[in-house]
């Protein structure tokens, strides 16, 4: 018998051959071959070559009406036999799923010799009536390859919903293992990144199966692995090979599946099945996905620190008290030191303008806008994201200096300590101001010495005070005079900068020299008003 190849098959949903028989409209009768119920088939193709082997792909349920037989039709020698079994052999070795034999006009009967040939290689082999058409099969196939779909693409949608609502349960790692488990009939199980099974659950599989499903995540897990030549670019430097997000095996008749979590995490979920439908693939990827942003809270530790650096703030501890609950005590590997401790406030504000009445708000608005957000806070690879307003503001640590983000305009400010956050976030603003002015991606606070450094803080600070004294409790006036002496008396800039019209720009700038009774065109005033505004 013939080695036979594992068919090509589409990424349709399989007809099973008995659902195809039990069509009465068709009539079709199996004479010959196993009546396995596990038996599908992919697509139906007509052909009445001799060699059907190079126009098969592999699931098909081959129709033909015997025109390519010998004419010795009538005999059932040995040497009609020879060319039956000959025929059989190449349609099971491409992959050929069943055979169907149409009655009239050629032929009054199925050849004796071609039901022995089909029993001998175990070939399906079905009766097609007269009444029936080829084009009638091909398309009772498809329509119960349309059902097929149908249903499972409802499967898939049911299986989604239900592990939504697992994630939201108060113990939603353990929900969605469950709910996967069920939904795929088999055992699901998160691997940690040492390899060993944080939870499992659903049917115990067999004997070994645990042990390959772990061994086989360390195919999607970030290791040590040794280099080969291979692993090596040109000069002899180790390439990096990116890891794949999922693997596949079996052991047995069971499948197994495996799922990266996040990137590089080390967390990968595990899934052993009696069988593989279609849609098993997309509802374990869900599962994955939903795991990943689970798990992260895990990996990180953030997600219980954050709530207690948000009790203890409320309850009055300072920021130095709380900083050290944000996941930052030490630098990750490979990560240069943040300068003890050191933060960055970013602000951020799309390059696009949100659509009237749609802003970017915490907890309401346009979900887009939320996970917009939530992106640029990936991007600069810190969970600390607010929305307030138009303005998104991420704290990162010092030691993670943000880069341009397409898409959007930044501000950042100089590092600090936790006890200077709000400066920071002062700083931010008016560098992201300055940024959005001049069309900018980018702009840092400028934190180099200066002259004010030659003037104790506090006679600097008292000066501002008297000097400013005119503009006190107005603080559009005193924001509007800082931006526009930043951005060297521009109107335009101002006005972009501040989100008002130019003419408002004008109009403040006017009282500004009348409260202060100042000259804003001597450069000696705005220099000392600069010096003052930066004091302030």
């Amino acid at each position: 018998m013939p080695e036979t190849i594992t068919p090509a098959v589409p990424p349709t949903p399989p007809v099973p051959l008995a659902a195809l028989l039990a069509r009465e409209d068709l009539g079709l009768r199996q004479i010959a071959g196993p009546t396995d119920p596990g038996i599908v088939i992919h697509w139906a193709h007509t052909s009445e070559m001799a060699d059907p082997y190079p126009y098969l792909l592999g699931g098909e349920l081959l129709l033909t009406a015997g025109v390519h037989v010998p004419e010795a039709a009538g005999s059932d020698g040995g040497a009609l036999g020879d060319y039956f079994d000959d025929y059989v052999s190449r349609i099971v070795t491409a992959g050929g799923a069943a055979l169907g034999f149409g009655l009239a006009p050629v032929h009054d009967t199925v050849p004796r010799a071609l039901v022995a040939a089909c029993g001998t290689y175990g070939l399906p082999l079905l009766e097609v009536p007269p009444q029936t058409t080829f084009s009638g099969v091909a398309r009772a196939v498809w329509q119960l390859m349309a059902q097929a779909r149908l249903a499972e693409l409802r499967r898939v949608t049911e299986a989604q919903q239900s592990l939504a609502v697992a994630a939201s349960r108060p113990d939603p790692v353990p929900s969605v293992l469950r709910q996967l488990a069920q939904r795929l009939g088999g055992f699901a199980a998160l691997h940690g990144p040492d390899g060993g099974e944080i939870a499992a659950v659903g049917r115990e599989p067999a004997q070994g199966v645990r042990e390959a499903l772990a061994e086989l995540t360390g195919v999607v897990r970030p290791t040590a692995r040794a280099t080969t030549a291979a692993d090596h670019a040109p000069g002899g430097a180790p390439a990096a090979r990116p890891l794949p997000t999922s693997a596949t095996d079996t052991l047995g008749s069971t499948h197994l599946a495996v799922y990266a979590l996040g990137v590089g995490a080390g967390f990968v979920l595990g899934v052993a099945t009696p069988r593989r439908d279609p849609g098993d693939h997309t509802i374990a990827s869900v599962a994955a996905v939903l795991l990943s942003l689970l798990t992260g809270e895990h990996r990180s530790g953030t997600g219980a620190a954050r709530s207690s650096a948000l009790v203890r703030l409320l309850l009055g501890a300072g920021p130095e008290e709380v900083a050290p609950l944000l996941g930052w005590g030490s630098p990750r590997s490979g990560e240069a030191e943040s300068g003890g401790g050191q933060w960055l406030v970013v602000h951020a504000r799309p390059e696009t303008r949100a659509p009237a009445g749609s802003r970017l708000r915490s907890g309401e608005g346009d979900l887009h806008d939320a996970v917009a957000a939530s992106a640029l806070g990936a991007a600069l690879d810190s969970p600390l994201v607010d929305v307030t307003g138009d303005v998104v503001r991420v704290l990162v640590p010092a030691g993670r200096e943000p880069e341009p983000q397409p898409g959007w305009t930044l501000g950042v400010s100089a590092a600090v300590e936790p006890h200077e956050w709000p400066a920071a976030d002062t700083q931010a603003a008016r560098a992201l101001a300055r940024a959005r002015a001049t069309r900018t991606p980018l702009v840092r606070h400028a934190a180099r010495p200066a002259l004010e450094d030659l003037v104790p803080r506090v006679d600097a600070e008292t000066h501002a005070r008297a000097l400013l004294a005119p503009l006190a409790g107005q603080a559009a006036l005193a924001e509007t005079l800082r931006t526009w002496l930043s951005l060297h008396g521009s109107w335009d800039r101002t006005a972009v900068a501040l989100n008002v019209h130019r003419n408002t720009v004008r109009q403040r700038i006017a009282r500004c020299a009348a409260l202060l009774d100042a000259d804003l065109d001597d450069p000696d005033v705005r220099m000392e008003l600069w010096f003052a505004l930066r004091q302030s």
